[in-house]
């Protein structure tokens, strides 16, 4: 196995591990900022206040996405599979 093929198959993993969690994150982001606005807004400074918020968040999203995550990562690690044979010639 070469140097490249490292390289690459790291990089492959990175991407992979990055657009599988960018939606959660993005979105739990998002709720994050705008409970804070409404926080700065309201003048409510409860720290506690957003982590719910934060969690129905991220659940909902790994349920409305979680098909394609899974069907993006068996992709990926049926491309390692079947790509095993030609690394170690």
């Amino acid at each position: 196995m070469s140097p490249d093929v490292v390289i690459s198959l790291g990089q492959k993993a990175l991407e992979m591990a990055l657009i599988l969690s960018a939606p959660v994150l993005l979105i739990t982001f998002l709720v994050g900022l705008v409970i804070s606005i409404l926080q700065s807004a309201t003048q409510i400074q409860e720290m506690t206040l957003s982590y719910i918020p934060k969690i129905v968040a991220a659940y909902i999203t790994i349920l409305v996405l979680g098909a394609w995550m899974l069907n993006k990562l068996l992709d990926y690690t049926k491309e390692l599979i079947i790509n095993i044979p030609t690394w170690f010639r």
